[in-house]
């Protein structure tokens, strides 16, 4: 059941004939018993003791007194770290006395029925208080009155309230009357805070709970000063949102009103988090409150904002891009409390609710491993959500899943949920199941602070506790504060449509300010005129800034300062050149070599796995054969040996799904992990990740925002999986460098090819990824050769940019006898080729001769498995006036080395792009129009290429093995035939 104070193990689950058994034996002889008992049954006779000496009892042996270990509370928002002056100071427990004269078997055995009575009462308001607490501001959501929280319930009768009651330290209390404790207990758990903590299984972490919210001192207290700040930040907050209505009437801005508790709570993160040794916060939110967080919380200069609002750019003219709208951008700064600096980032996200999240949590890794955070201590991700979002989006429940898994947990993330109690037009029972928005946490066992939000203390308070829980046992904390849209879901919206019973309380309902202003000043801690001078400063400080704001000019863009520092934009054209010096020395290669095909001598290594691995060292040796597993273990080697970083993450990843990377090794008798690149450097990472395409994807993308320097890889098990995330992929991968300024270089591995197994995971849904390819915002490839992969994975960390890279990665290649690279292709002097020529013209895994360029009639274009199947039959023909172009890399489109190669071919009667997709897939509809202008430049008699491959089709390919082998004979004699 979960009892916590100085009580007997077991107690919980004795019987009254068991313990008035042990009663006899420790009657007999007390030190017949264990002694916890022994205290036990001497704190029983005390209790009947009392209630023979009447209601004497509180005044003489057992005043109200709480016990010794209770810790004060730090105040968050004043700034010190001053504790609650104790009540009762002065007060000494008095020893114990002895009990009564005439109590007898029948006092003690009542005694006991009282405190295990007294156990399940207080345990009742620990799992239920909380539907008893007053968390709407509104006052809309009735409450029925719990009988569970009642004495009767648990059997105490009106005549047994002011009996004293042995409880052994529970409610930091050694005896009281059942009286005292529903009263303390309804002031602890049912007031403007409630706490859900029960569903914890850690009895440390709900031990550290109960000490900080049980007992009749655990009342909310702050100093003058400190409510003097709570009250200033609500006003700034307030007067803000006022403004913004008044200068820019009818224009949304998604504001606070009505949730400006925010403000001082963010306050409080920051204040107490740099306390605790809280560096940096990486922040995530939506689009409620992100103005005034920007401003008043991230210090954002407001004649910018203002400057934004009149129409003008975030960003400096010469950077470009389409810029986003003002409630989705972010900004930096640092923050000092108490002579702790505290770096502040809010990131930058669309209007897809909540998929900041793993952003945040991504970012944050990277952060903590830059700054050497094992403990998870010094870089704090907060994030903010709306009631809706929060219970509805479902990667919220993907990052929660993540928080606890070796290879993304950050130490536990601070979740602050604004409970709108609404979201859009959808009332809570349309849009959860659950009775709160927050019980999605309860999956990791996260503790949840609910409070209402007109209550700026109460939210506070909470704040603070909910801080040091994550910095104590670093691990998720929510904080769910109950409050209203005063203005619906935008300022241009009309919600008594929808809503018209909250709108109508709304609008008589007073705002937070003016609640807290009052409660103040019947506290005599200020006056009427302190308040508006408050205000009147703020908004005189608002004004200045509006009129600065009309001459004002962004001068800078951020995003390659810090760690980005040396990086910059492309400098060329989109068909500049964009190569890079990727080659390695032989002596790199066999370095790298060694390591990554040895072994300890103790490590019992799988059989077949011993030949893998043997053969990839005999190809290293011979200088032929090196497959792709084999090429993409030297990329890594050889980045780890030059000081970069190679982070790969995604399901299987280890292993890899086609049994072909195997980066990881698995003693056979212990299962224990050996990874033969960390040999190398400690900055490899290989983590098989949660079964999760959009949360780890937007993980992976977070940790490349933050960290330019690491070579980022998720791999999809299936290229297909990864539409599981097209949301990171359309609203942040390939759009968040012209909305936001924020360069990426995760790469995403997704296989691809059609080999007759049905339409699930032939197609990586290569057109998807083409379709938003636009202004340089990323690459997208299709290698043919593990040393064209090789180079393409080392080019990302060798040039002065970072973009984006999706890569088509084979399945039935990785093991293909042509697909084989030879050592020389990886040394010095070698790079990536965007396109690459036939195998006939290199001599290397054909032998067929081909005409000179003059005679050549036929060229055919593919990228990716097809060009062997091509290959192979043209070959098999002996057609030799037809040359096999492969384009590697689709985009950015290589025109001009495409147009160097058609150049040699003057007497050209067919041109063909071929492909294994139908042809409302693949990059048929893409590079059509791109190899038509290639073709027009040139000169050639074809003005366009003839497609080849498979008739449009609704599924990507077909379920049948007999039907897909036709219809690939079919596209490749489409592809070879006049």
């Amino acid at each position: 059941m979960g009892y916590e104070g100085d009580l007997p193990q077991g107690i919980e689950g004795a019987s009254a004939a068991f313990i008035e058994a042990l009663y006899e034996k420790y009657a007999a002889d007390p030190n017949a018993v264990d002694p916890s008992w022994q205290r036990y049954f001497a704190g029983l006779e005390m209790a009947a003791g009392a209630t023979k000496a009447g209601p004497s009892w509180q005044r003489s042996n057992w005043p109200l007194q709480p016990s010794d270990s209770l810790t004060q509370a730090l105040d968050p928002t004043q700034m010190s770290l001053e504790p609650k002056p104790a009540k009762g100071k002065g007060q000494e427990a008095a020893p114990a006395a002895a009990p009564a004269a005439g109590a007898t078997a029948e006092d003690i055995r009542r005694a006991a029925d009282d405190t295990l009575r007294a156990f399940t009462f207080i345990r009742t308001f620990r799992v239920r208080g909380h539907l008893a607490a007053k968390l709407d501001p509104l006052g809309l959501e009735k409450r029925a009155e719990h009988p569970e929280l009642q004495p009767a319930f648990h059997g105490f009768g009106p005549n047994d309230l002011d009996r004293p009651i042995y409880l052994g330290g529970l409610l930091g209390l050694q005896m009281a009357t059942i009286r005292q404790v529903h009263e303390t207990l309804c002031r602890n758990y049912c007031g403007n805070i409630a706490v859900e903590y029960m569903h914890i299984n850690d009895i440390e972490e709900r031990r550290w709970i109960q000490e900080r919210i049980e007992g009749p001192e655990k009342d909310v207290y702050f100093t003058k000063e400190g409510k003097l700040a709570i009250l200033n930040k609500l006003i700034e907050a307030e007067s803000f949102e006022k403004f913004l209505a008044r200068k820019y009437v009818g224009t949304k801005r998604f504001g606070l009103d009505g949730g400006e508790a925010m403000i001082p709570a963010l306050e409080a993160v920051i204040k107490v988090g740099g306390a605790l040794g809280v560096e940096e916060i990486v922040i995530g939110m939506p689009h409620r409150g992100r103005l005034n967080v920007l401003t008043n919380v991230m210090q954002k200069p407001f004649r910018q904002l203002f400057h934004e609002f009149a129409g003008g750019s975030s960003q400096p003219d010469e950077v470009g891009g389409s810029g986003d709208v003002k409630y989705h951008l972010g900004t930096s700064t640092d923050r000092g409390f108490d002579g702790n600096m505290v770096h502040l980032s809010l990131t930058p996200n669309p209007s897809h609710l909540e998929t900041v999240n793993p952003v945040v949590l991504g970012r944050v890794r990277a952060k903590q491993t830059q700054r050497g955070d094992k403990e998870r201590t010094k870089v704090l991700p907060l994030l903010l959500h709306g009631d809706a979002a929060f219970a509805g989006q479902g990667v919220v429940a993907e990052c929660f899943a993540m928080s606890g898994v070796p290879g993304y947990n950050t130490g536990g993330t601070i979740h602050f949920i604004v409970n709108n109690q609404v979201g859009f037009t959808t009332s809570p029972k349309f849009a959860r199941s659950s009775p709160y928005p927050s019980d999605v946490a309860k999956m990791v066992q996260a503790p949840i602070f609910h409070v209402n939000g007109d209550d700026p203390e109460a939210v506070v308070f909470a704040t603070k506790l909910a801080t040091e829980f994550r910095q104590t046992f670093k691990r998720d904390v929510v904080i769910d504060m109950w409050c209203y849209r005063r203005f619906g879901h935008n300022e241009a919206d009309e919600p008594g449509f929808t809503q018209p019973k909250m709108y109508a309380a709304i609008k008589s309902h007073p705002f937070v300010s003016a609640i807290y202003a009052e409660k103040l000043k019947a506290e005599g801690v200020v006056t009427d005129e302190q308040v508006k001078q408050m205000e009147d400063t703020y908004v005189s400080r608002l004004e200045d800034e509006f009129e600065a704001s009309k001459g004002y000019k962004p001068n800078k863009a951020d995003w390659f300062e810090g760690r980005w520092s040396g990086l910059h934009r492309p400098v060329e054209g989109v068909n500049g050149r964009r190569g890079a010096d990727t080659g390695v020395s032989a002596e790199a290669i066999n370095a790298v070599g060694q390591v990554m095909t040895t072994w300890p001598e103790s490590f019992k290594i799988h059989r077949t796995l011993e030949r893998v691995i043997k053969a990839r060292a005999e190809a290293l040796k011979s200088g032929d054969g090196i497959d792709w597993a084999t090429a993409e273990q030297l990329a890594f080697g050889t980045l780890l040996k030059e000081g970069f970083g190679v982070r790969l993450s995604g399901q299987d990843v280890g292993r890899g799904t086609f049994s072909h990377r195997h980066a990881v090794f698995t003693d056979q008798e212990t299962e224990e992990k050996y990874i033969p690149l960390l040999q190398i450097s400690p900055n490899y990472e290989v983590y098989e990740s949660i079964l999760s395409e959009y949360g780890v994807m937007g993980y992976e993308y977070g940790f490349s925002l933050a960290e330019p320097n690491w070579l980022t890889l998720w791999e999809a098990q299936f290229g297909d999986f990864a539409n599981g995330a097209q949301i990171i992929i359309d609203q942040y991968l390939s759009s968040s460098e012209v909305k936001w300024l924020r360069a990426s270089g995760l790469v995403l591995l997704l296989p691809h090819g059609y080999e007759g197994q049905g339409p699930e995971h032939s197609s990586a849904r290569l057109e998807r990824y083409l379709q938003l390819c636009a202004e340089d915002n990323m690459q997208v490839a299709n290698c043919t050769t593990p040393a064209n992969y090789f180079h393409i994975l080392r080019r990302q960390l060798h040039r002065a940019f970072r973009k984006p890279l999706v890569i088509m990665t084979p399945k039935s290649l990785l093991r293909h006898k042509k697909a084989v690279s030879r050592l020389e292709d990886f040394l010095e002097g070698s790079q990536f080729h965007r396109v690459l020529r036939d195998d006939a013209e290199t001599g290397r895994q054909s032998e067929l001769k081909l005409r000179p360029d003059e005679q050549i009639t036929r060229l055919v274009l593919c990228t990716g498995k097809v060009y062997y199947d091509l290959l192979e039959e043209r070959d098999r023909r002996g057609q030799d006036d037809t040359y096999l172009l492969r384009v590697e890399q689709l985009y950015p489109f290589p025109a001009q080395a495409i147009a160097k190669i058609v150049s040699r071919f003057p007497n050209l009667k067919t041109v063909v792009w071929a492909q294994e997709e139908p042809k409302n897939m693949g990059a048929w509809s893409f590079i059509n129009p791109l190899i038509e202008e290639v073709l027009v430049e040139c000169g050639t008699k074809p003005t366009r290429p003839v497609y080849a491959g498979r008739a449009a089709a609704a599924a990507t390919a077909t379920g049948f093995a007999k039907r897909h082998a036709e219809e690939q004979a079919r596209l490749v004699a489409d592809a070879l035939d006049a």
